[in-house]
């Protein structure tokens, strides 16, 4: 009986080790002439993302950590009319719920509840067009040192943050930083060195916190929408050409520093602002239930 007992208590903590076993996956494309840019689309089901600078001589490096039962990725990697086109898919085997995902991002907080995760490790030495498609999840995106003409993000449910882990602006001109999310968190700081002619930022349920250390090099309008939740914004020196116009409802709490000058109802000014400034900054901001902050 003992013998059966030990025996049993085995197979259940083997049966255990089994449905928590990872698999490490690694792609790369390896092609490093004949393009001038890198097109990288990625996609995900669930999982914590981590993109990043790293020292290398090929355009793309994915390191992933996969749940072994129900993740099926696909990466492939093609030159077509000089652009190294690549993408990552992954398939849900066992087809989760979408609405039980949304549940447990909800009442859980730790990292543990996202099935994989994956590193993203891009060259200095390339030009990117980058495409994020997120399910749910938290997704890390440090720019620093990164050629970047485009970066768009869109997500079910996830937390997401962008920014610069050092002080390197980006070296061409970005023609559209864009984020949308359904439900989460939007953090951008630094944007100003994403060197963008425009940005575009939806938050339907949570929270876009947006922060500018320094005016834009170039011309640049910025649309930013909450429709419910919070949206907060840190703007450089009011020496600076800056335009706001806002749209709010009475359901929305709204404080503005004392700096800005009121042009009309909706419309506000800085000290530096001029409509023929090259470096004019112009933002669109929308909130319809909750709070704008512009510090």
């Amino acid at each position: 009986m003992l013998r059966k007992l030990c025996l049993l208590f085995l197979g259940i903590f083997g049966c255990v080790g089994v449905s928590k076993a990872q698999l490490v996956k690694e792609f790369k494309a390896s092609e490093k002439t004949g393009f001038e840019m890198v097109h990288l689309v990625f996609s995900s089901y669930k999982s914590t993302t981590l993109v990043k600078r790293i020292r290398s001589m090929e355009p793309i490096y994915i390191h992933g950590h996969l749940q072994k039962t129900n993740i099926l990725p696909v990466f492939s990697h093609e030159i077509r009319n000089n652009v190294l086109e690549s993408s990552l898919t992954h398939k849900n085997v066992e087809s989760d719920n979408l609405g039980k995902s949304i549940t447990s991002k909800i009442f859980s907080g730790s990292d543990s509840d996202f099935d994989h995760t994956w590193d993203l490790g891009l060259a200095s030495n390339y030009l990117y067009n980058l495409d994020f498609n997120l399910g749910m999840g938290k997704t890390e995106i440090d720019l620093a040192q990164l050629p970047v003409s485009r970066l768009k993000v869109h997500s079910a449910s996830a937390d997401v943050m962008i920014h610069y882990g050092s002080k390197d602006p980006n070296q061409v001109t970005m023609d559209t930083l864009l984020v949308t999310l359904n439900m989460g968190t939007v953090e951008l700081s630094d944007v100003n060195f994403s060197n963008a002619s425009k940005m575009i930022f939806e938050v339907n349920y949570g929270s876009l916190d947006l922060s500018f250390s320094d005016a834009m090099p170039n011309k640049c309008q910025v649309i930013a929408a909450v429709g419910a939740g919070s949206l907060r914004l840190n703007l450089p020196d009011d020496s600076y050409p800056i335009k706001i116009r806002m749209k709010t409802t009475a359901m929305c709490r709204t404080t503005l520093p004392k700096y800005l000058k009121s042009i009309d109802n909706h419309t506000y000014i800085t000290k530096g602002f001029s409509e023929s400034d090259p470096r004019l900054l112009e933002l669109i901001l929308d909130v319809g239930v909750g709070s704008l902050t512009i510090e």
